[in-house]
């Protein structure tokens, strides 16, 4: 689903736990078209809670995720298509070639073949487009999950450390990648410990409440 100019996520007095534990509360975020999140804390914090959350993967145990005013649980399923998520897992199919990973996503999000080739030479895995994945190095693997976004369109994008076993000259692709996607009325939230260059980037930092117990 493309991005249009009117799109706007909405969270508002979230509360997160994981079984006993308050991971956060009252923790609310307004993101326009155009715009990115960069979320940083340390470990614990919440940061890949939120993301799933807001990707529609677990609910909130208070407050509202609205996209465009309306409940994201109204129609989960719609809702994870409208976006493209990266997890600490790469989602990398083995036994298939790197080109037909890509392409299984691209059928899967009706993008069409011809975003695939590009998407793979921006992350110059051009190479290693016909090797099966379970040939591909940790990094390798890590860009071959971010040609995702460089070849399906979608709304908003939630990446969680998408930096791992990156270099330099990745980060920057990445970079310039998440640009790219804000500039046309994109939008999203990054999970980074790093001091990633972003297009109009808010911060949200999260605290570590770990010993904290739900009332």
């Amino acid at each position: 689903m493309n991005p249009s100019p009117t799109d706007r996520l909405e969270c508002r007095d979230l509360a997160c736990l994981r079984g006993e534990r308050l991971v956060f509360k009252g923790l609310s975020i307004a993101l326009e078209a155009g715009a990115a999140l960069r979320l940083t804390g340390p470990n614990g914090s919440g940061k890949s809670s939120l993301l799933r959350l807001i990707a529609a993967l677990g609910r909130p145990a208070a407050g509202t995720i609205a996209w465009n005013g309306a409940s994201v649980f109204d129609d989960a399923d719609a809702h994870r298509r409208r976006l493209l998520f990266l997890g600490h897992q790469d989602a990398v199919k083995p036994w298939l070639t790197a080109r037909e990973n890509l392409a299984f996503w691209a059928a899967l999000y009706g993008a069409p073949d011809d975003t695939i080739a590009p998407a793979l030479a921006r992350f110059a895995l051009s190479a290693q487009a016909a090797l099966p994945a379970r040939f591909l190095s940790q990094g390798q693997r890590r860009r071959l999950a971010l040609a995702r976004f460089a070849a399906i369109p979608a709304a908003l994008w939630l990446l969680d450390e998408p930096t791992t076993g990156l270099d330099d000259a990745n980060v920057a692709t990445l970079e310039a990648l998440v640009a790219e996607h804000c500039a046309a009325g994109g939008l999203a939230v990054v999970s980074t410990h790093l001091a990633l260059k972003l297009p109009g980037v808010d911060t949200l930092a999260l605290a570590d409440v770990s010993g904290a117990r739900a009332a």
